[in-house]
């Protein structure tokens, strides 16, 4: 009910260190991490991606996040360009320029590594918020989310 969710949206805004590993919390993520992915999935579906605009600081994550990865591969994301050792120093500077600025910049989220398939275990990666918004912004500013859509208008 209400107060569980109260209760689960301020467990989930403290610190990490206030837990440890507590099963509990765990799951309450997991479930706010999956609705999150869900509600974007479903706003793609519906909306041309290239109209949305996902935060107040778009053009900034975009300009700076292609400045940085003008190469990535945002169409089939490789897991080892997010999640490797020299991916991570690579990715550090860009995440850190959005603390203040990105709230919760970097908590962690879903993200589809195949931009033309939904959230599976097999095509979902754990990411921070800000890789999410760089990543997805570009997604739907260069097209690659576009067939999301396109297949959701589509009469079956």
């Amino acid at each position: 009910g209400v107060e569980g969710a109260t209760a689960a949206a301020q467990a989930l805004s403290l610190p990490a260190e206030a837990y440890g590993n507590d099963p509990q919390l765990e799951v309450m993520w997991a479930m706010k991490a999956y609705n999150h992915a869900e509600i974007y999935f479903n706003l793609i579906s519906s909306v041309d991606p290239s109209n949305l605009k996902l935060t107040k600081v778009d053009d900034q994550i975009y300009t700076s996040f292609r400045e940085s990865f003008s190469d990535l591969n945002i169409k089939n994301l490789d897991p080892d360009m997010l999640k490797t050792a020299d991916a991570k120093e690579k990715w550090r500077p860009f995440c850190n320029q959005f603390d203040g600025v990105v709230e919760d910049f970097n908590y962690g989220t879903l993200l589809r590594l195949d931009c033309e398939k939904d959230y599976t275990e097999e095509n979902t990666i754990f990411a921070t918020r800000i890789q999410f918004f760089a990543i997805e912004i570009a997604r739907n500013r260069e097209g690659f989310n576009a067939p999301v859509f396109q297949a959701k208008k589509q009469p079956s």
